[in-house]
């Protein structure tokens, strides 16, 4: 059951499931080499791509150019191919409990489409067994197919990062996984088509899925220990980014920075492992205590600018306050799960006047989600500026434009500390 010498002879097709943010630019990758089939169930973002539009905004218009690939919702044109990569969402719901439904739904349709001597690649963060105690068996009794007998599974964590030029799926060693040896290896092989920096073969499926939640779950623990001793250093009186500049002098001293942990990576992927361990019996410590301390940072960067204003605006009750950033990470337009909004809901119900403003974001997509649009353009008078996202945009602006929009005794809340030392009249506060 072998299949990577028919892909690159384009003798069979490859097909990507779900086309955002981490699907598009593999599919796109695959189709300067082969020919692919990219499938998503969305038919408006189909008829973009058909044009040469990313709806995520993430990659240009000649990203699509000479690609041998067809955009399509159809299941019919799905089943031309034999070689299927799942790239869906795995979000968590409102009470943190993984939402499945996404890949479920994926695992259904490969139930329909998938033949004898196929693959199927998951490539959605999965906590540890999902992809075979979950997906799997949806898939076999849609299809009446079994695992390794009449088909082969595997499992590739996606490394996407979004607004990232640099690390992309070519330049960044690739971790795949297979349901016995052969199906590893013919994973592999078809994957070094287009990953250039090398592949690691992971020695089971388990173990892949398991080493994808840790890559995130230590940054989020990292982070969660700066956000941490940022508030300690901030009742001691001193700053953060100075006692961070101090110790990293230190040869191994790790290099992380206190900051809001939104988007649907960081600020995800640890639920997925603690509610597996859960379910296994174990109650996490370490990995939860992180998560409450970063999920509650929004809300402790609104109190310390409410507090501000209280002490020094002239009418605390409607205090103006600009916002400039919505999204959830620098020179992106994603939202999803941004934890600005997070500290503008918090700032509102304090009856604060708040002015959003971000280059990246869209203001009908901001209105649907969450209910408030973007302001048209940067007024005046503000008890408060926040600079919550730092977009390129926001990286040089001038002391005197800042002064020229705020009030007397306003502060400037810079959470990534670009403006450390470098304002010398305006009140200054960062994490």
């Amino acid at each position: 059951m072998l299949i990577y010498q028919d892909i690159i002879d384009k003798k069979t097709k490859l097909a990507v499931i779900g086309l955002g943010y981490v699907g598009l630019p593999i599919a796109l990758e695959f189709a300067k080499k082969v020919s692919v089939i990219g499938f998503d169930i969305n038919a408006k973002r189909i008829e973009m791509m058909k044009k040469g539009i990313d709806p995520s905004n993430e990659l240009e218009s000649s990203d699509f150019e000479n690609s041998d690939i067809v955009f399509t919702n159809s299941l019919e044109t799905l089943k031309e191919a034999k070689f299927f990569i799942v790239a869906v969402p795995t979000p968590v719901d409102e009470h943190n409990v993984p939402d499945l439904i996404p890949v479920t739904r994926a695992s259904e349709t490969i139930g329909k489409v998938i033949k004898k001597g196929d693959y199927v690649v998951f490539e959605s963060t999965v906590y540890p067994g999902c992809t075979e105690e979950d997906c799997l068996p949806i898939i076999e009794q849609l299809s009446g197919l079994k695992v390794n007998t009449d088909f082969k599974l595997g499992y590739s964590p996606e490394r996407i990062n979004p607004g990232d030029k640099e690390h992309t799926l070519a330049k960044i060693i690739k971790v795949v996984s297979g349901s016995d040896k052969v199906a590893a290896e013919e994973i592999a092989k078809t994957y070094e088509i287009v990953v250039k920096a090398g592949i690691h073969r992971a020695s089971s499926i388990k173990v892949a899925e398991a080493a994808k939640i840790i890559e995130n779950t230590q940054r989020d623990l990292n982070i969660a220990l700066m956000n941490e001793l940022s508030i300690i250093f901030d009742m001691i009186g001193i700053n953060t980014y100075e006692v961070l500049e101090a110790a990293g002098t230190k040869w191994n001293f790790l290099k992380f920075q206190p900051g809001l942990v939104g988007g649907h990576c960081i600020g995800v992927d640890p639920y997925y492992l603690t509610y597996k361990s859960s379910e296994l019996g174990y109650e996490s410590r370490v990995i939860l205590a992180g998560r409450v301390i970063n999920d509650e940072m929004p809300l402790y960067v609104a109190k310390k600018v409410v507090q501000h204003i209280i002490k020094h605006a002239k009418d605390a009750m409607g205090a103006r306050v600009l916002v400039m950033g919505a999204t959830f990470k620098e020179n992106v337009s994603d939202i999803r799960n941004s934890k600005i909004i997070d500290m503008i809901k918090e700032l509102r119900a304090f009856s604060l006047n708040v002015d959003i403003v971000d280059p990246y974001a869209d203001n009908d997509e901001l209105q649907h989600e969450y209910g408030f649009p973007l302001s048209p353009a940067v007024g005046k008078n503000y008890d408060a500026v926040i600079l919550g996202v730092p977009h390129n945009e926001y990286k040089n602006l001038s002391e005197d434009y800042l002064l020229g929009i705020t009030n007397p005794n306003a502060i400037f809340a810079d959470l990534k500390g670009l403006y450390r030392n470098k304002l010398k009249k305006l009140k200054y506060w960062s994490l």
